[in-house]
């Protein structure tokens, strides 16, 4: 047996909250997309309401696109981005993993050496470490807006759940399915995905969904 998240989203008259819960299934080992894919349906299977993975596993054509290793900001992979806004007490932001792979951006032995993360920098601006996946999300829904049409960037409403099969809380903090939680509580919103280049506008819409406690 396994645990995995996901993520919804929970609406009242008076505020948009996202809720992450989590769910056990009949693990299938393996590191074949076959067996993914069969965890992806023993988890959506415990999670019982219509859900959507976003992964390179999702059987659907929406779920591969919102994958992060999919997205890019002025044709740079995400994860590139992310890797090389962070800023240590000894050294970054390391500007030259915008040029190397994801893979390489994000195994890159000066993130071990350099010590404490202490915050981020992108396009001058620096995004603080609290909320925990503030930047992460960030940038990954600017690379959403970027890359995926909103026609079918809406289609993410008509589902209730978002999963990651890939997604190891024990391992890691951000989580591409909680993005996308974040993206149809904007369209719920908004009715689209607005520009989010200013910080403090996405810093008080994150507040008023109560990401950070997501």
């Amino acid at each position: 047996m396994a645990t995995r998240p996901s993520w919804r989203i929970v609406k009242t008259d008076n505020f948009i909250k996202i809720v992450k819960n989590d769910f056990e299934f009949k693990f299938n080992p393996g590191f074949s997309v076959t067996q993914k894919r069969k965890n992806v349906v023993a988890l959506h299977q415990a999670i019982g309401d219509k859900a959507l993975e976003v992964s390179t596993k999702s059987d659907l054509k929406l779920g591969r696109m919102l994958s992060a290793f999919n997205l890019r900001i002025n044709g740079i992979p995400l994860e590139c981005v992310f890797q090389s806004a962070k800023v240590y007490q000894y050294g970054g932001p390391y500007k030259d993993l915008l040029n190397v792979s994801p893979k390489d951006a994000k195994r890159d032995e000066r993130h071990k050496s350099s010590g404490k993360l202490i915050y981020f920098e992108y396009e001058g601006k620096r995004f603080p470490l609290e909320p925990k996946t503030f930047f992460y999300d960030f940038i990954y829904i600017k690379a959403v807006k970027e890359c995926i049409p909103l026609e079918e960037v809406k289609d993410i409403v008509q589902y209730s759940h978002f999963s990651d099969i890939e997604f190891n809380p024990k391992k890691s903090i951000n989580c591409q399915a909680k993005s996308v939680a974040i993206i149809k509580a904007m369209l719920m919103v908004f009715g689209e995905v607005p520009h989010i280049n200013d910080i403090e506008e996405f810093k008080k819409f994150y507040k008023v969904i109560q990401a950070e406690n997501a």
